[in-house]
C-alpha cells in the first residue's frame, strides 16, 4: 500500500481523479481521507461525497451491512466531516439509525432504504422516532425495498398501509420508487385516502389493473412520470375513471403475464395520456384474429398521442390458429414498421401447427430487458448485453449451430431454459460458420 501511495502522490490531480472515479466512493473515502491536505481536498469533491452507498452488495443480489470497522469509522469521523456535501444516502435496515443520526445532513434530499422488513417499515413510518424530522423536513426522493418478515406474525401487514404511511410522513416527496418482495397485493382496494398533490415520479409494482386505474384517478394529480409493473391485466372491478391525464409526460407499463384485454384496457388507458412524450410497453398479449404489429401500434396508439417522441416496446402476441385465410409472415410484420423512422424494430413470426397457435415478437432495438423468452429457430441474431435469462421453445430441433448463435448473442446469459422434445438431426459436431467468426 505504501508503494502505491508513493506512486499516486506523484500523479497530477487530473489523473488522480480519473483513477479514483473508477473506485467505489466508500473505498475512496475510507482509504484516502485525512492522508494529507492534497488528498483530503480531492476526496471532498462532490464526485465522491454527493451520493454514498453505505451497504455491501452480495453476489446473490442482497444488501448487507458494511464491515464493522468501516461502518464505525464512517459514523464517528468521515460522515461528520463531509455531511454538508451529502445529498443521497443508501442504507440497509440494521445500520440506518447509526448512519442517519451520527451527524446533521444540511443538504440531504434522497434516501435509499434496502432490505427493510415490513414490520420495521410500518413502525418506522408510523411511530414518532428520532428519524421522523429527517423524513418530514428533508427527503424529496425515496427508494425503498420492503421484504417479508422472518417472523410470520407480521406477514399479514398490508402493503397499502406501508405505502400510505410513507406518503403521509414524507411530506416533501416528489420521487418515489417503492419495491416490495410481497408486491402482489392490492395497494388501493382498502383505502381511498392514499394521495399526494406534489409527487412527480412514481415507480411501483401493482397486483392488478384495478390498482392502476385507482392510481390514475386523480389522487396523484401532479404525476409526470409513472413506471408500472402489473401482475394481472384482466377485467377490472368497476372504476369510473376515464378522465384525461394531461400532466403525464412519461409512462411505462410492464407485465410478464399474458393479457386478453389489450384492446379493452390498455389501449383506452393510453388514449387518456393526451400529452405523453415517452412510452415504454413490455407486454404479452393474447389476440383473437391478428397479431400486434406496426399497423396496430400506429392505429391504436401513435395516431392518438400527438406529442409522443420516444416509443420503446417489447411485445409478444399470441393467437390460436382457427383456419385463418391470411397468416402474417415475417416479411409482412417487418414491413408494417416502415413508417417507424426513428426506431430500429426487430420482429419475428412463428407458427406451431402441432399446437395450433402462432406468436409474433416485436421489439425496439437495442433490447433492454433482462429476459428473452420463447426463442425459436427463427431467432434473428443480434447482441443482447442486458439479457441474463433466456428460454428456447420450438417443435423443431435445436442444432449445434443454433446454440453457438445463442451463446454469441447473449454473452452475459446466466440462466438458460429449453423446451424441446425433438432430437437433433446432426448429432456429430461440425464446425459451423458461427464458430469460424469468433
Amino acid at each position: 500500500m505504501d508503494g502505491s501511495l508513493l506512486t499516486l502522490i506523484d500523479l497530477p490531480d487530473e489523473v488522480l481523479l480519473l483513477i479514483l472515479k473508477n473506485l467505489d466512493n466508500i473505498e475512496v473515502l475510507y482509504l484516502i481521507i485525512d492522508l494529507n491536505k492534497r488528498f483530503n481536498k480531492l476526496v471532498h469533491d462532490s464526485i465522491f461525497t454527493n451520493h454514498l452507498t453505505m451497504i455491501r452488495c452480495s453476489s446473490n443480489g442482497s444488501f448487507d451491512r458494511l464491515d464493522e470497522q468501516i461502518h464505525d469509522r464512517f459514523c464517528s469521523q468521515i460522515l461528520p466531516s463531509i455531511h454538508h456535501n451529502i445529498k443521497w444516502l443508501d442504507v440497509e435496515c440494521s445500520s440506518m439509525k447509526d448512519v442517519l443520526l451520527c451527524t446533521s445532513y444540511s443538504n440531504l434530499s434522497g434516501l435509499g432504504f434496502h432490505n427493510i422488513e415490513k414490520n420495521i417499515a410500518l413502525c418506522l413510518f408510523t411511530d414518532e422516532t428520532p428519524l421522523t424530522h429527517i423524513f418530514q423536513d428533508k427527503i424529496s426522493s425515496l427508494v425503498i425495498d420492503v421484504v417479508e418478515c422472518e417472523s410470520s406474525s407480521m406477514n399479514g401487514t398490508s402493503n397499502s398501509n406501508i405505502f400510505a404511511h410513507i406518503l403521509t410522513l414524507f411530506s416533501k416527496l416528489k420521487y418515489f420508487d417503492y419495491r416490495s418482495s410481497f408486491c402482489y397485493q392490492s395497494l388501493f382496494e382498502m383505502s381511498t385516502t392514499i394521495s399526494s398533490s406534489i409527487l412527480l415520479e412514481l415507480h411501483i409494482k401493482l397486483y392488478k389493473f384495478t390498482d392502476c386505474l385507482y392510481l390514475l384517478d386523480g389522487r396523484f394529480d401532479s404525476l409526470e412520470k409513472v413506471f408500472l409493473d402489473i401482475c394481472q391485466i384482466s377485467t377490472p372491478e368497476i372504476v369510473n375513471n376515464k378522465k384525461e391525464l394531461p400532466k403525464l409526460k412519461a409512462f411505462s407499463l410492464y407485465s410478464d403475464r399474458p393479457t386478453f384485454q389489450y384492446n379493452e384496457l390498455i389501449v383506452p388507458l393510453l388514449h387518456r395520456l393526451v400529452n405523453l412524450e415517452e412510452l415504454d410497453l413490455r407486454l404479452v398479449v393474447h389476440c383473437e384474429k391478428r397479431f400486434v404489429d406496426g399497423y396496430n401500434l400506429k392505429h391504436n396508439i401513435i395516431n392518438h398521442l400527438f406529442k409522443l417522441n420516444k416509443f420503446q416496446f417489447n411485445i409478444r402476441s399470441c393467437l390460436y390458429l382457427n383456419d385463418q385465410v391470411h397468416l402474417l409472415s415475417n416479411e409482412d410484420c417487418q414491413h408494417s414498421f416502415n413508417d417507424f423512422k426513428n426506431n430500429k424494430i426487430i420482429s419475428r413470426v412463428d407458427y406451431f401447427q402441432n399446437s395450433k397457435h402462432g406468436q409474433c415478437h416485436i421489439y425496439s432495438y437495442p433490447y433492454r430487458a433482462k429476459t428473452y423468452e420463447y426463442i425459436t429457430n427463427n431467432f434473428p441474431d443480434g447482441l443482447f448485453k442486458y439479457v441474463r435469462e433466456v428460454s428456447l421453445n420450438d417443435n423443431r430441433p435445436f442444432e449445434h449451430e443454433f446454440f453457438v448463435k445463442i451463446a454469441k448473442s447473449f454473452p452475459f446469459m446466466e440462466e438458460l431454459t429449453i423446451y424441446n422434445r425433438t432430437p437433433q438431426k446432426n448429432k456429430s459436431y461440425e464446425q459451423s460458420k458461427y464458430d469460424n467468426q469468433h
